[in-house]
């Protein structure tokens, strides 16, 4: 058993297994344990159609916080992610739902020792996550929708209990929901809202240790506008709060209080084949790693 001493120095580390599924995804699974959402993605497709997409995400973090304050330590945290998700669209009751699955993969990387770890990485196929978004308002003439989603990860990814946050998977159920609003301001510019809350199961080996998370939120906005030829660029905004751990039965302090910028390039390659291409950063890390870069890729056929 650790002491309260050796429990203590994980605090920013344990809170940094935040950020391995960045999926933005989400996402997602992005900075905090979330599915990312991405400028349009709230804008349904008539049922019947369906979605395959592939997501690539890199990001790299070479500096720590601990309430808002720089720690005095070298430190290295990498991530390259992929994301395979796979979208369809019905009618219920004349209501558009579209069940999903995302399968994460991909490797974590600790570059530099962080308290009792050693330089490491972990690599596999993360937890998948199953879900859906039914549309409440879909008024495609007023161009106004509202969406609500709810999505479960489920605990089948690899895990190392010895490497605690260096995992791909979490080793933990987890849900998601969402509320979301997208609105065309004008026939160039859209804006969409959308609101996370996410609750955690409890993870029984993080470490040797129960580690135990409270609910978590998070607000992310994008701001698209339409170019000619099925293009958009986007400026994307992430807001998240929340979620202290709790280790061994003692309270962390680490919780979330991070925002981040993206900025986003989307374009038909064909009519039903879209390229996205982003950049980013975090502007501001309470506690945990914060990203000083991040690259994502998707690529996305419409069926």
């Amino acid at each position: 058993m650790r002491s309260p001493r050796e429990i203590t120095s994980l605090n920013t580390l344990i809170h940094c297994s935040a950020l391995l599924l960045s999926t933005g995804l989400f996402s997602g699974m992005a900075q905090s344990v979330e599915i990312a959402t991405d400028p349009g993605d709230y804008t349904p497709l008539p049922a019947g159609a369906s979605l395959g997409i592939l997501y690539g995400q890199y990001a790299t973090r070479d500096r720590v916080y601990a309430d808002g304050d720089r720690v005095p330590m070298d430190a290295g945290l990498d991530t390259t992610i992929g994301l395979a998700r796979y979208v369809h669209y019905v009618d219920v009751g004349g209501v558009i739902v579209n069940p999903q699955v995302i399968l994460p993969f991909g490797e974590v990387e600790l570059t530099e020792p962080f308290g009792p770890l050693k330089p490491m990485s972990g690599s596999g196929v993360g937890d998948p996550i199953v879900g859906a978004t039914a549309w409440f308002l879909n008024d495609s003439e007023a161009q106004q929708w509202f969406g609500l989603s709810a999505f479960v990860s489920v605990p089948l990814g690899r895990y190392d209990a010895a490497r605690g946050p260096v995992n791909v998977g979490e080793n933990r159920w987890k849900g998601i929901f969402h509320a979301a609003y997208v609105k065309h301001l004008t026939d160039k510019v859209a804006m969409d809202l959308i609101g996370e809350y996410s609750i955690y199961g409890d993870n029984d080996d993080f470490l040797g240790l129960r580690r135990k998370q409270d609910d978590a939120q998070s607000i992310q906005g994008h701001l698209r506008y339409m170019l000619q030829g099925q293009s958009h660029v986007a400026l994307s905004y992430y807001h998240s709060f929340g979620g202290e751990t709790i280790l061994g039965g003692m309270d962390q302090d680490d919780k979330a209080n991070s925002n981040r910028w993206l900025a986003t390039y989307a374009t038909f390659l064909a009519p039903t084949t879209q390229l996205q291409i982003q950049a980013g950063r975090d502007i501001r890390v309470e506690n945990g790693f914060k990203e000083d870069a991040r690259i994502n890729l998707r690529l996305l056929k419409v069926f």
